[in-house]
């Protein structure tokens, strides 16, 4: 068996890895002429950071991702609303760690090559279109090199180039377009000093105007310093999303204004600002779940399968469950013990379509982030004490269905870990 992979974004680089510890041989192609670190920070939950531990990561990413100790919610005013342990301090089994995307995704490559050779990843390849017939597919491939078109064949053709997936669009033509929000993102990167404990990741706002901080550099946490992580978003009124550069360089001047009072006794948000050296613009974009991911012997995976708003720390976490989910089902047609390889792709998609469109739609409801929303209507002018609020059985009660919606409550995951013993 041989398995083409469109893209080596965080989903096709674990899928690689996790079909080459089952034996299943496999190739990645990626658009980019070359793989650097880009982009910012990531949260693995502890379920993601289960299947990175079976590959043998686990020392590699705790080297270079912070430990998360906590989670904390605050309203627009610096009051807190809800703060619940994260990690092994949580109960799970493994941590939860955030790290700098382009840091996790070039560890993911340097095995990669390692592990499955140094031609495994094959860069400045961009998907066209595919077709398939009884003995196979045929993947063609754009080379930016030249411009010349490649034919690439395998057994199976996995999707995994993104949001504006070539296969996705080739499969699903009509009807599928993006579902913009009305709230833009602005991300960067601030070296600071620590806040709380340098290792928290706090959200403070509403769903109309919300900052994201979370530190990403063990290293830099180790000489006292933190490496932060964060985003600003706000509703746009009569915004529209923008036709091309999704992930363009813009002034601080945008946005920062909204937030200029936004001082509290333990973090200065416009001090966080000021001090990034870059900072980039997203539209808060996802798609509606599609009713499928597979045809014969083309699939999606990740976000060319069910790209989804970054709330609740899930979009990278749903991508490495998909790679663990579909090589397991591939292992089991290569053996044998599925009547056929497309039996094994809608195995996968049944078994992920269902959970990940869940998350989508909940996701668009602000996830467990909605608390912070709660506190806004229900005490718009901040509150003394937020139990006269918002009872903390309710606060518990919304971030426990998110766990459980997104397969990462303790109690399931330890189990899911005791079965695999």
């Amino acid at each position: 068996m041989q398995i083409v992979i469109a893209g080596a974004g965080i989903g096709g680089l674990t899928l690689a890895l996790m079909l080459h510890r089952r034996g299943i041989g496999c190739r990645v192609y990626e658009s980019a002429q070359e793989l650097r670190p880009l982009g910012v920070g990531i949260n693995l939950l502890p379920h993601a950071v289960s299947e990175i531990e079976q590959l043998g990561l686990m020392p590699a990413l705790a080297e270079r991702a912070i430990e998360t100790s906590q989670l904390h919610y605050y309203n627009k005013l610096g009051q807190p609303i809800w703060r619940e342990p994260r990690g092994l301090q949580a109960g799970y089994p493994l941590p939860q760690y955030s790290v700098h995307r382009g840091e996790f995704q070039m560890l993911l490559a340097q095995t990669v090559r390692e592990r499955l050779g140094p031609d495994a990843i094959v860069p400045g390849m961009v998907l066209e279109s595919a077709s398939q017939d009884a003995a196979g597919v045929s993947a063609q491939f754009r080379r930016r090199a030249d411009g010349e078109l490649q034919t690439v064949r395998g057994d199976i053709l996995v999707g995994a180039d993104g949001i504006h997936s070539a296969l996705r669009r080739q499969l699903h033509p009509v009807g599928d377009e993006p579902r913009f929000s009305g709230r833009m993102l602005w991300r960067a990167v601030t070296e600071a000093p620590p806040y709380l404990d340098g290792r928290s990741m706090f959200m403070a706002g509403h769903q109309d105007q919300k900052f994201v901080c979370y530190p990403i550099s063990e290293p830099l946490r180790r000489q006292g310093r933190s490496l932060i992580n964060w985003i600003a978003e706000l509703s746009i009124p009569d915004a529209e999303l923008p036709a091309t550069d999704w992930n363009r360089k813009v002034d601080k001047s945008v946005f920062a204004g909204r937030f200029k009072d936004w001082r509290w006794d333990w973090i200065d948000i416009p001090a966080i600002i000021d001090g990034a050296q870059a900072i980039y613009e997203f539209p808060l974009v996802d798609r509606d779940p599609l009713p499928r991911w597979t045809r014969g012997r083309l699939t999606l995976l990740g976000d060319a399968a069910h790209p989804m708003y970054p709330i609740g720390s899930n979009g990278s976490a749903q991508a490495i469950l998909d790679a663990r989910c579909l090589s397991d089902w591939l292992d089991l047609a290569a053996r044998g013990a599925t009547r056929s390889m497309e039996i094994a792709l809608l195995e996968y998609e049944a078994e992920r379509l269902p959970r990940t469109a869940g998350i989508v739609l909940r996701n668009r409801l602000n996830g467990p982030e909605q608390v912070m929303q709660m506190a806004e209507e229900r005490a718009p002018a901040g509150f003394a004490d937020i139990n006269d609020v918002i009872p903390q059985q309710e606060l518990a009660a919304v971030s426990l269905r998110y766990k459980q919606l997104a397969g990462f409550d303790p109690a399931a995951l330890r189990l899911a870990r005791g079965e695999k013993q």
